[in-house]
């Protein structure tokens, strides 16, 4: 008998899956049963699908990059096509400057990458999902779906887009089969963090505020999206999940 957290014979499609959250997102959805095709700019490399593979489940590598408009709306097709049952639309970038001399080429790329690619990608698929009665997407939302953040604008009119986008699609799907959800990372240790850990003010304040005492990994985040492609989350609908060591309730 399958337990809660159990994917076997699910297939999930994970975006940013080349490195840091949507890597360990990829090996954890394997763990738990589910096939996985991962999608990045150029396609995850071969540490990733080794990884998923060495599970005893099947990866895909795909490439797409989520600022370019036909691309994205061909891999949304792409994905519906092959009946995935679990979106996770992990992908996204981050441009930092102060708002007042924020270029707005870099306003324009954050907002196409962070949630308009989301919507396009979750229409496609989404709908597929509906038709079919079943299926489940998350987002990776973030804090700054919550605060405003510093000298990141851009990124925080997007993912504040994106926890509205979330409980939007929630609401008209959700019953027909279809859960939305997403998660919202607290100051993970990846890629798009390492300026401020490497600010050593910066990162100093943020740790005094974390109750947990330390950066957050993508594991701690990977986690949590498990349960929101699991049967124990069939529940759970249009929720903005913070993982965050605390932070929110600090």
């Amino acid at each position: 008998m399958s337990g809660p957290f159990d994917l076997t014979g699910r297939l999930a499609a994970v975006t940013g899956a080349s490195r840091g959250i949507g890597a360990a997102v990829a090996v954890a959805l394997a763990r738990a049963g589910a096939d996985v095709i991962g999608c990045s700019t150029r396609g995850p490399g071969d540490d990733v699908a080794e990884a998923v593979r060495a599970t005893g489940r099947s990866f895909t590598s795909l490439a797409c990059d989520l600022s370019d408009r036909a691309a994205v709306r061909a891999l949304g097709a792409d994905l519906a096509g092959r009946g995935v049952d679990l979106l996770v639309a992990n992908g996204g970038t981050i441009r930092r400057t102060p708002a007042a001399q924020h270029p707005l080429d870099d306003w324009d790329h954050v907002l196409e990458v962070d949630l308009s690619a989301q919507f396009v990608l979750a229409q496609a698929v989404g709908g597929a999902m509906v038709e079919r009665g079943s299926g489940r997407i998350v987002f990776t939302a973030s804090l700054l779906s919550f605060q405003g953040g510093i000298n990141v604008p851009g990124y925080t009119a997007a993912k504040h887009g994106l926890a509205g986008l979330t409980k939007a699609l929630a609401n008209e799907w959700s019953s027909q089969g279809v859960g939305v959800n997403a998660v919202a990372p607290g100051y993970v240790a990846t890629d798009n963090t390492r300026a401020l850990r490497d600010d050593e003010d910066r990162s100093r304040a943020i740790l005094e505020r974390i109750p947990a005492g330390r950066w957050g990994r993508a594991e701690d985040i990977a986690g949590a999206v498990v349960y929101l492609c699991s049967p124990a989350a069939e529940y759970v609908h249009g929720v903005v999940l913070p993982v965050d060591g605390g932070w929110m309730g600090r």
